[in-house]
């Protein structure tokens, strides 16, 4: 029965990776939410989509919340839905009266949780220098600090798109998006480091049109360089959960508390909304409410 339904969705998916240039991790997570949709309709004893009415569709997010989702989970895979249904819509699928209004309890956005400076100090010393995977890894992490990379974007980097002239990267984002990052002095010796010393000696003759690899000559993983940031983080004595992801938000925060202004940090960051970006303003209001409970005198118990 599955069957009926999934060429349309073979072809939605196919449609967003070809013709929305959407990243190979972005069209696997709507490939998820549309498995559990198709779950959901066979439970519901839709076995094609000209049997899909809207009752059907309303029946959804309470489903999905028996399954035990996140209020953010649900709204994803709302959005997925949505999606799916205007390009069924498109292709004469589905008529335009199929899909009800879904509404949805709107989610509070959770805030990034920024490492401080010390930490990230601290992280960035954790690495052997006297060791070729200690200085890939030096090299790795002081250019995601130097330049708030997504992971996805730091494991495809090739070695053309770095430009020592000028000291930036030309990176592909999110919906292909091209966009020039510039990295600092920290970023450029450690990087120039590696390329020199570290990596010749890791290919061992071998060629690779990665940056980074391992020590078989392979491009790095996002779950082996999720590992060795942990690994460090623990070295370091660090308490609070951290993932390459704490690197961007560390990066965006620190740039903003020292004075950049919203359109520079979007920019470098590929938010193609700069309402994302400002996600990290409210983070820095956060921090200036506890110092003000820390240090004013009325909050402190002082002055009473």
């Amino acid at each position: 029965m599955k069957e009926a339904l999934s060429p349309s969705i073979d072809s939605f998916l196919a449609m967003i990776s070809v013709e929305k240039g959407l990243s190979k991790n972005t069209v696997e997570a709507y490939s998820r939410d549309l498995s559990a949709l198709c779950q959901f309709l066979l439970e519901q004893e839709v076995t094609s989509w000209n049997k899909l009415e809207p009752f059907h569709l309303r029946a959804y997010v309470p489903w999905l919340r028996r399954k035990g989702l996140s209020g953010s989970s649900i709204s994803r895979h709302i959005v997925t839905l949505r999606r799916l249904c205007l390009f069924l819509q498109t292709e004469g699928v589905l008529s335009d009266g199929t899909v009800p209004s879904l509404y949805l309890k709107t989610a509070g956005r959770k805030l990034p949780q920024p490492l401080s400076s010390e930490d990230i100090r601290s992280l960035l010393d954790q690495p052997d220098s006297a060791a070729l995977l200690g200085r890939r890894d030096r090299a790795m992490m002081e250019l995601l600090y130097a330049t708030g990379l997504r992971v996805s974007e730091l494991i495809s980097i090739q070695p053309q798109q770095i430009n020592f002239e000028g000291d930036y990267l030309t990176v592909k984002g999110k919906g292909s998006k091209v966009r020039a990052v510039p990295f600092g002095k920290w970023a450029r010796e450690k990087l120039l480091d590696y390329l020199q010393e570290a990596r010749p000696r890791l290919l061992k003759g071998r060629t690779s049109s990665y940056l980074f690899i391992n020590r078989s000559g392979k491009p790095l993983t996002r779950q082996g360089f999720w590992k060795l940031v942990h690994l460090y983080a623990r070295a370091a004595g660090i308490e609070k959960k951290v993932t390459p992801h704490s690197f961007r938000h560390s990066f965006a925060t620190h740039l903003l508390e020292g004075g950049a202004d919203l359109r520079s940090v979007q920019a470098m960051l590929g938010h193609a909304d700069i309402s994302t970006t400002q996600i990290y303003t409210h983070v820095n209001g956060a921090r200036l409410k506890e110092a003000h409970r820390r240090f004013h005198p009325r909050e402190r118990g002082a002055g009473k």
